[in-house]
């Protein structure tokens, strides 16, 4: 059976009608659009260091390559025998690398000259006392001579776990004032957390060492460490 060209036409304009006013038709069991607010936050909090990580280079100059590394040995055993009599245990003492090689000095004239052979003998040491830290330091420095070169001194804690948690609760809470203020403001209420995303790991920072002039002394600056996290919240709204 052929439709006439005016009941086509009909036909279309009532479709085009319905469909400009919106009527559509919807699944009875389709899910309404959740509506959601996500907010980012940070917390922080400040710890002081319980332990001092440093270190250090025995080094030495001599005319053979064994002569280096048995000096440098030598110089090591002694700066060992000072960490240990400063209450240093032997699993906090690493050797970081050990090195021998021809050391040359250059001049216009003579261009590059041998000067002899120059052993190298790197630790990292743990302080677990920080309080002891200047202690000894001095006393590496009195056991190297001028043989020993110190690289580096950092403040730390030991066990960051507390800490940590209690910047993640700060982050937390501060999530959760930003989150309520947004949603009184939009005249709505939070409902149940959608997701919590941790943006990058944990920020660890802190200070380090200087000499106190009236003793003589060196002195270990612990200050305070920073732990801070970042996160990104979303709630589900009500």
């Amino acid at each position: 059976m052929k439709l006439g060209t005016k009941f086509v036409t009909a036909l279309g304009l009532t479709i085009s009608t319905l469909l400009l006013g919106g009527i559509i038709a919807v699944p009875a069991n389709a899910a309404p659009q959740s509506r959601t607010i996500t907010v980012s936050a940070t917390g922080s909090v400040k710890v002081t260091p319980d332990a001092v990580r440093i270190n250090a280079t025995v080094t030495k100059v001599a005319t053979s390559n064994a002569l280096a590394l048995s000096e440098v040995g030598t110089f090591a055993a002694a700066v060992r025998k000072a960490l240990l009599a400063n209450g240093i245990f032997s699993k906090d003492i690493k050797t970081q690398s050990l090195t021998v090689y021809p050391e040359y000095n250059y001049t216009q004239d003579k261009g590059s000259v041998l000067i002899g052979y120059r052993g190298s003998q790197s630790f990292e040491i743990v302080v677990r006392n920080a309080s002891n830290a200047g202690t000894v330091v001095d006393a590496i420095v009195a056991a190297g001579s001028d043989n020993l070169q110190l690289n580096g001194m950092t403040p730390f804690v030991i066990d960051s776990t507390k800490a940590l948690t209690s910047a993640q609760n700060v982050a937390v809470k501060n999530a959760k004032a930003k989150a309520a203020s947004y949603a009184k403001l939009l005249g709505v209420k939070l409902g149940k957390v959608n997701y919590l995303i941790e943006n990058s790991s944990p920020t660890y920072s802190g200070p380090l060492i200087a000499m106190d002039k009236g003793s003589g002394s060196t002195v270990v600056d612990l200050g305070q460490q920073e732990v801070t996290v970042s996160i990104t919240v979303s709630w589900n709204l009500l």
